[in-house]
């Protein structure tokens, strides 16, 4: 295991400035450079550069989350993962209980319930939409913190790999078909379709939101200063700072996006 920990967590930080990297590409750069391109010379660019880029952000996408599952395991489950054991990533003298398995499942399974509320009605209302995701988000920290003992680092890694899972989900299964079918429309010099195009460009966008957030988390070793003891931060309101950090990296994100429409070529 000694050997796996720092192996893996080079392979993840690869593949995640490789994903991420292409993320940022498309969501601030090339869209707007796309819109600048008549129609004949998108016949020409899209289905050559499009499935080039694409392989690599839904490889990078799938070798991130495979590595950080790996991670995971090996920093916070190893030993642990059994009912009634001590588990290092739990605080105090809590246990590993149903809740910590409950916790835990949720994480992987939380894509489903994302999916499900955005293709809801809810989802064409992005305020509402957007609170009811915030206060699902602060569920699931409250309760990893409460109910299953998660400490500062594990539930801040965990609420992580939760969005990691969503996003690669969402590279996977909505924005590569769609893509597939949008580029091989641009070639045969058709309109693609624009259910297709609004899909993956939201999910894109989601994906573009949840990384900043995300990335905080993964950096969780080294932002132990506010698990509590500093800043006014004590071990019962840390987890509040981390729903501080989510909301601050979604404003950056919004910023950015509003600064990636204003920058232009020459």
């Amino acid at each position: 295991m000694e050997l796996i920990h720092p192996i893996f967590k080079w392979l993840h930080i690869i593949a995640g400035v490789l994903w991420i990297g292409l993320l940022y590409f498309f969501n601030w750069i090339n869209g707007h450079f796309a819109a600048t391109l008549d129609g004949d010379t998108k016949k020409k660019v899209v289905p050559e550069l499009m499935p080039r880029a694409l392989y690599f952000f839904r490889w990078g996408a799938a070798w991130t989350w495979v590595t950080g599952v790996v991670l995971l395991y090996v920093i916070f489950w190893q030993g642990s993962f059994v009912l009634g054991e001590s588990g290092g990533m739990l605080t105090g003298d809590n246990e590993v209980s149903l809740w910590t398995h409950i916790m835990i499942s949720a994480v992987f399974l939380a894509v489903f319930v994302y999916d499900f509320l955005y293709k809801s009605s809810l989802a064409g209302n992005v305020r509402l939409i957007t609170i009811v995701s915030f206060a699902l988000i602060g569920a699931m920290v409250y309760c990893m913190k409460f109910c299953a003992g998660f400490d500062y680092r594990a539930f801040n890694i965990h609420l992580g790999a939760m969005f990691g899972s969503i996003m690669a989900f969402n590279v996977w299964y909505r924005i590569w078909p769609a893509q597939q079918k949008i580029i091989a429309a641009i070639r045969d010099g058709e309109a693609p379709d624009g259910d297709l195009v609004a899909l993956a460009g939201l999910r894109s966008k989601h994906n573009t939101y949840m990384s900043i957030p995300m990335i905080w988390t993964m950096i969780n070793e080294h932002t132990t200063h506010f698990a509590g003891g500093n800043l006014g931060i004590t071990e019962s309101t840390n987890w509040m700072v981390l729903m501080f950090l989510v909301a601050l990296g979604w404003h950056i994100v919004w910023q950015l996006y509003k600064k990636s429409a204003k920058v232009q070529g020459f």
